[in-house]
């Protein structure tokens, strides 16, 4: 029976992509020439064990190969040609936004509704099925900051043992401004050799906003390069499941143009009092909670507006009055050396409700009513 090793070699190769980084960064030549060749023989490992897509696994080895001479010439002093911002480093750097996922889709407190729509579109989208059953080319997330659509991205890509390409939109704006467009294009033809990949695009719209008469050449090719990508999306004669799963917390900044891609919008609301109690279970599983009323506390974080990364916060609070509360002369412990700190025990007890009434004081919402009344009537236009 014939062992599948591209799972094995694909991890080894975005560590190696990762060391390439680090070595060309700290200006190591030979070690990242070393690193880069390396990626060139994994990649031909690939292609051989993915007949289907060898060309495009061999490709991208010969293009690791000649990365590898351009860092040789770098460190010999040559004028390389098209060193800097070129296309081998915009997929490089596409490469190192593959990140791991231990999400998965019960790891996520709440949210049913929201976890039952993307599961059901990403499903459709690797189903066999009739032509006429068009799979959604992406998805767009919006709602409050804090309310978890970066783990539920990360959930898909876990629960699917998908190659999971996380890019937020900031980075790419400040670090490659000007060329961006270039790093979108990277970004996907890595996405498509990588296949099945799930690309989370965060602050979506940092890369996407309304144009105006004030946008820049630069943002307006970037927009026009995305516009492409996702229209290209879901070749579904190729095999290939790649799907876009963006967020944003102002879908109302967003370019007519990028909406009209995002057919399937998914409010990901604050959570009700429900998944507020799951919530607090996920992050006080460790501890004793027997004296709580879980319910009541989670009525309190939705009379609040909080978030579950609020709720997040609340519960680091409430444990850390306990912690304060039962080591008296913890700071005391810092001049110890940390192979003796090894050796001692935190004291802990079972949390109570005072520890959360101290903690409801110190955390507050940034969320206001107005603030939901304005997501309320953008679903209501434009969301399902």
């Amino acid at each position: 029976m014939k062992v599948d090793l591209t799972g094995a070699l694909n991890s080894m190769l975005q560590k190696t992509i990762k060391e390439y980084r680090a070595a060309d960064e700290c200006g190591d030549t030979r070690s990242a020439r070393a690193k880069a060749l390396e990626c060139a023989g994994l990649l031909e490992q690939i292609a051989q064990s993915s007949p289907g897509q060898r060309e495009i696994y061999m490709k991208r080895a010969q293009e690791w190969r000649v990365i590898a001479g351009q860092v040789e010439a770098r460190g010999s002093g040559k004028v390389v040609e098209s060193a800097g911002t070129g296309e081998n480093e915009f997929l490089t750097y596409a490469e190192s936004l593959i990140a791991t996922t231990p999400v998965r889709w019960g790891d996520i407190g709440g949210l049913e509704n929201t976890k039952r729509l993307m599961m059901e579109t990403i499903v459709i989208a690797g189903l066999n099925k009739p032509d006429s059953i068009k799979p959604w080319k992406g998805i767009l997330l919006f709602g409050p900051p804090g309310t978890g659509k970066t783990l539920l991205a990360a959930a898909a890509a876990g629960s699917l043992n998908a190659t999971f390409f996380d890019l937020k939109a900031d980075r790419v704006l400040s670090k490659y401004f000007g060329e961006s467009s270039k790093l979108v294009s990277g970004l996907y033809a890595a996405a498509r050799v990588h296949s099945p990949s799930i690309v989370f695009v965060d602050e979506f719209d940092a890369l996407s906003q309304s144009r105006g008469g004030d946008t820049s050449e630069a943002t307006r090719k970037l927009l026009s390069t995305l516009l492409t990508e996702l229209d290209g999306l879901q070749d579904k004669k190729s095999g290939q499941l790649l799907l876009t799963l963006a967020a944003t917390n102002t879908p109302w900044d967003l370019d007519p143009a990028v909406l009209s891609r995002f057919p399937r919008r998914i409010y990901v609301t604050l959570p009700d009092s429900e998944a507020c109690y799951e919530i607090l279970k996920i992050h006080t599983k460790d501890l004793d909670r027997s004296s709580l009323d879980l319910d009541a506390l989670g009525a309190r974080c939705v009379e609040n507006l909080y978030s579950g990364r609020d709720i997040q916060n609340l519960c680091q609070q409430a444990i850390w009055h306990m912690i304060r509360e039962e080591n008296t002369n913890l700071h005391h412990l810092a001049e110890l050396p940390f192979d003796e700190l090894k050796e001692r025990s935190l004291n802990v007890r079972g949390l109570r409700g005072g520890d959360f009434d101290d903690a409801f004081g110190k955390i507050r919402s940034p969320i206001t009513r107005s603030d939901l009344q304005r997501y309320d009537e953008w679903m209501e236009k434009f969301g399902e």
